[in-house]
């Protein structure tokens, strides 16, 4: 059985629309792309590095798969970033779309059919993690088919008042462990959350 992480960048208020620059995504008039861009530092460097060393195969959503298939292939070789690209080029890619036949990054393979089937036969082979980025519309429909087991959220200290948001009210109620945490000097709470079975509720004694 496989896993399904979910890694997000995301704000105080949910936002997780275009954390990485201005033309990333700016659907609905979103004007604040590039809003995790200064807080870039050595802790988020590292725990994306770490988040990058175990095996796995990419799940995305169309819009986020055309952006990275139009930028890790074309990262020059003395580019820092180039270890990421070298990974990301290499490993599987599971993409959700309705347009199969242009996926021509390396590797690219379609869903067929309905999303939760198909991620779910996925997750029921042996093999490597299932690891998404961004993806908002096909995450929120994972959410809500109680598919993700393990949350990786950097939550950034601004809100954003507008933009595309991660959770709705459709998701599937599920308890979380939190695993690991810790704070970047610039105030981002990098966090991996583990699925934990079933929502525990309670009631107070007022009368003590």
């Amino acid at each position: 059985m496989r896993k399904l992480i979910v890694s997000a960048f995301i704000s105080l208020d949910g936002v997780i629309q275009a954390p990485g620059g201005p033309t990333e995504d700016p659907s609905g008039e979103f004007r604040l792309g590039g809003w995790i861009v200064p807080y870039a530092g050595e802790a988020i460097g590292q725990h994306v590095q770490n988040l990058l060393s175990q095996p796995f195969a990419l799940l995305l959503g169309r819009r986020t798969y055309d952006i990275f298939a139009s930028y890790w292939p074309h990262v020059p070789p003395d580019s820092q970033s180039r270890a990421i690209a070298d990974v990301f080029n290499r490993v599987p890619k599971h993409v959700a779309t309705h347009r199969p036949a242009d996926l021509v990054w390396q590797n690219s393979h379609a869903l067929q059919g309905d999303l939760a089937d198909a991620v779910s036969a996925l997750k029921r082979q042996d093999g490597v993690s299932l690891l998404t980025f961004g993806s908002g519309d096909m995450t929120r429909q994972l959410l809500a088919a109680g598919l993700v087991d393990e949350l990786c959220l950097l939550i950034y200290p601004v809100m954003l008042g507008r933009g595309k948001r991660m959770f709705s009210d459709d998701a599937s109620v599920s308890a979380f462990t939190l695993a690991h945490s810790t704070t970047t000097p610039g105030g981002v709470l990098i966090t991996r959350y583990v699925r934990d079975g079933e929502v525990r509720t309670g009631a107070f004694d007022e009368t003590k």
